[in-house]
């Protein structure tokens, strides 16, 4: 009886373990099911990961090319340069030192230090348009007069245009006609601000009214209008009125009086 008995005992614990693991197996997947992304939350969240990154990118990226490609293509645009060249002949160069002497030069590497070594290449030239002739024009590598390797290599520059009697082919400004380059292209700048300014530009406010959509209830909801409750109206109860209705009331109690005590 005592055998059979513990045997009994230890299936009922057996039993019972068995049932527990199976609970907690079941509240384990449970638990994951609940836990773990569905497909569509899966795709919610890399699109906006993306998104993001390709928002912050093309803003950032505007901070470096608008003043390094876009500010300059802008200026040579303005400064409306001819589209044909004339010919440009070096009258003088002048190589100085100093903050006071270097306000500008004709080349430059690097547009954000100060310089205080710098070259100054004078040029002459025929102007077709007007007939006439042009002394000590400024000679520059770009509008800015400095750039960065390997697009603006100033010991080649100088080497190239900086000897007295040097001709060459150059292009001045209609705007400012004692600016000259050395190298101009209007579909070139075009296209510099377009690369390098409107496409950025778009990516972000692109990605950003996604993000907006995405995340955002942009939805017209329509406005309630609301009726006015209309005010009670209120009895007059100032004290003429209420002193004329005490007196009416009065009076008609009086005249009752009157009528029901007369002698017949």
């Amino acid at each position: 009886m005592r055998s059979s008995s513990s045997e009994l005992l230890l299936d009922q614990q057996e039993e019972l373990r068995k049932r527990k693991i199976k609970e907690l197996a079941a509240a384990k997947k449970a638990n994951k099911q609940v836990g773990g992304r569905s497909c569509r939350e899966q795709a919610l969240f890399y699109s906006t990961s993306l998104l993001a990154v390709m928002a912050m990118s093309a803003g950032s990226s505007l901070l470096f090319l608008v003043p390094l490609y876009v500010d300059p293509a802008i200026s040579t645009l303005a400064s409306n340069f001819v589209t044909e060249p004339v010919t440009c002949v070096t009258t003088r160069r002048e190589d100085l030192t100093g903050l006071a002497n270097c306000s500008w030069s004709s080349c430059r590497e690097g547009c954000t230090s100060d310089a205080y070594h710098c070259t100054h290449i004078y040029v002459s030239y025929n102007d077709s348009e007007a007939h006439n002739q042009t002394d000590d024009a400024v000679l520059l590598v770009n509008i800015k007069g400095c750039g960065y390797p390997p697009t603006v290599l100033c010991v080649n520059f100088t080497e190239a245009y900086g000897n007295e009697g040097t001709v060459f082919p150059c292009y001045h400004s209609r705007e400012n006609r004692t600016v000259v380059l050395t190298h101009y292209e209007r579909d070139e700048q075009v296209a510099i601000i377009i690369h390098y300014f409107a496409v950025p530009f778009v990516i972000t406010l692109a990605t950003s009214v996604a993000l907006c959509v995405m995340h955002c209830d942009c939805r017209c909801h329509p406005t309630t209008h609301h009726k006015r409750a209309r005010r009670p109206r209120i009895h007059d109860l100032s004290d003429g009125s209420i002193s004329i209705g005490v007196d009416l009331r009065h009076n008609t109690s009086y005249h009752s009086d009157l009528v029901a005590f007369r002698p017949t």
